[in-house]
């Protein structure tokens, strides 16, 4: 008796070989590219590499070497660890510990910066992506224009607002324009208005939800990673700026860490040849562990949060 042999059901025989030959077509051109375009797509992508990795090696490993090593040394020779602490004794002790008054600052205005922007983006994204009032679609327009002017552009009408407030050297002459945070009521935005269905709002209000009620118990749970990435890049902009709070403030002893940096390079003597007459001069290996002392924060804080960021940043790309 002649044996049958089964086919699947609903799939052709040349169906099932012509998609096991496509994985193997796309694998041929990818391999098929001409050796000169491989050779040169990686000399690319390593010369980008070494643009931006490199001088990130150095700034760790300028510390651990002296100011002569610094100079005379091939610049990726690794110094001492007994370097490295005598290195950063030096910065610490530098002013009575003013680099720790201005890691304070930092953290306060940055933190207190955070909270009033999520506090005003994200409430102000939901009313523009799932609300409808008189002026929605200006205020829309607005924020987008807002958002891409240069922030340097409104330090002087802040100052001006500051001064006229009594507020300017003080806190609050730096807390309250960071709240004002456009790019995160943008990003709000395309988060309500493409992940949140309206039928779930709409029930909400049935069930007799104001719509204050319906925003805390309904959406805001669900915006979880957009706050979170509301949030980060909120205070990566609060803790890197340096021009608002450098017009604000008149003494050092209220800089931001930006600032201070800038006031560190003016007393190195390798920038500022007038440092040089100074009693301690900073030098450059005790600027490198500043510039560490600033960056790690942000770094800690990325490594930690990694991966709701980058929930957040992948919410609103599909709409279920």
């Amino acid at each position: 008796m002649a044996q049958i042999t089964a086919q699947p059901v609903g799939r052709h025989p040349a169906a099932h070989a012509s998609s096991a030959a496509g994985p193997t077509r796309r694998r041929r051109r990818l391999s098929g590219r001409p050796t000169w375009a491989r050779l040169a797509w990686f000399i690319v992508m390593l010369a980008f590499t070494a643009f931006f990795v490199v001088p990130v090696i150095w700034l760790f490993i300028a510390p651990t070497k002296t100011d002569h090593q610094l100079v005379y040394w091939n610049p990726l020779a690794l110094g001492s660890f007994h370097t490295f602490l005598r290195t950063w004794d030096e910065i610490y002790a530098f002013q009575a510990h003013e680099l720790l008054v201005w890691l304070w600052n930092s953290a306060r205005y940055s933190v207190g910066g955070v909270f009033l922007a999520l506090a005003c983006a994200v409430p102000a994204g939901y009313g523009l992506a799932l609300t409808e009032f008189i002026g929605r679609k200006v205020l829309l327009s607005i924020t987008l224009i807002v958002m891409i002017m240069p922030a340097s552009a409104l330090v002087l009408p802040l100052f001006l607002e500051m001064n006229l407030l009594h507020l300017s050297n003080s806190a609050w002459s730096v807390v309250l324009p960071f709240g004002f945070f456009p790019f995160g009521v943008y990003l709000s935005y395309i988060f309500f208005s493409s992940t949140i269905p309206k039928e779930l709002l709409a029930a909400a209000r049935v069930d007799g939800c104001n719509e204050w009620g319906v925003f805390r118990h309904v959406a805001l749970p669900l915006a979880r990673p957009i706050v979170a990435l509301v949030g980060f890049f909120a205070f990566v902009s609060d803790w890197t700026n340096f021009f608002l709070p450098f017009v604000m403030f008149y003494t050092d002893r209220q800089y931001p860490l930006p600032v201070g940096l800038d006031y560190l390079i003016s007393s190195t003597a390798a920038f500022n040849p007038v440092a040089s007459a100074a009693a301690s001069p900073v030098l450059r290996p005790e600027l490198a562990m500043a510039t560490l002392v600033a960056i790690a924060p942000v770094f800690i804080i990325f490594f930690f949060a990694q991966r709701s960021l980058v929930t957040g940043m992948l919410a609103g790309s599909t709409k279920e």
